[in-house]
């Protein structure tokens, strides 16, 4: 049988939360940002949306960008910046343009369509506790408009630092000025949230919309939800 933690409400000061799959859907976001860009390359570099008329393409870029650019390898926007770049030069288009190309991407990237039930529980969550964000992606709660609910907002890219790594979890601690110990981290990930945030001594819950069982080592998290709405049910 696998173990388990017990989750200890009166132990709660702080919520630390996950963004991309947390409260909206990342790769809807994602393939609409892509077709922008995509749009706004067969417009400003044909030669560029040609070469590279499919998405794919320009993904496969990126990774040739992240094995040569180590330092950008927490730095999303930074690697979709550079991978624009080096496309641009392969088709003999300007690469000056890879600033406004990826500013398109970048729009469409925060223009997310929320879980139902996230706004509720941004709502519910913020009325108790300090909530700071938690992310390896670039979203901006401000742009997107939710940077209300919010204490502070950390990404990997500012940090250096990227989940399950102990250090970008203790920097949330430290924005919602509590201890780790205080902490209760949300996250659908397993193994980047749940076990990151286990390992760093915060509470966890793991949003877990598919009812996977939890086989990643160690006891399982303090709380396993179906939903942000289960999780304000079981914090009242």
């Amino acid at each position: 049988m696998t173990k388990t933690h017990t989750l200890d409400l009166a132990r709660i000061r702080a919520i630390t939360l996950d963004l991309d799959d947390t409260l909206w859907p990342v790769w809807p976001t994602i393939r609409r940002a892509e077709a922008a860009l995509a749009g706004w390359l067969a417009v400003h570099a044909p030669g560029t949306a040609a070469l590279f008329a499919d998405a794919p393409a320009l993904r496969a870029l990126r990774v040739q960008v992240e094995a040569g650019r180590p330092d950008l390898r927490h730095d999303l926007s930074g690697l979709r910046r550079e991978s624009i770049r080096l496309a641009l030069t392969q088709a003999g288009d300007d690469p000056a343009l890879a600033e406004p190309a990826f500013d398109c991407f970048f729009a469409e990237r925060q223009r997310v369509e929320l879980f139902d039930d996230a706004l509720h529980a941004l709502e519910f969550l913020a009325a108790r506790y300090p909530v700071v964000a938690v992310s390896n992606g670039n979203a901006d709660v401000h742009r997107i408009g939710i940077g209300r609910y919010f204490k502070d907002s950390l990404s990997a890219t500012v940090l250096g630092v990227a989940k399950p790594d102990a250090r970008i979890f203790h920097a949330g601690a430290r924005a919602a000025g509590v201890a780790p110990g205080a902490v209760l981290h949300v996250g659908d990930d397993a193994l980047l949230d749940t076990r990151g945030a286990l390992d760093a001594g915060l509470q966890a819950a793991w949003l877990n919309t598919t009812g996977a069982a939890w086989t990643h080592g160690g006891p399982a998290p303090h709380a396993t939800v179906a939903s942000l709405g289960a999780l304000c049910q079981l914090l009242r």
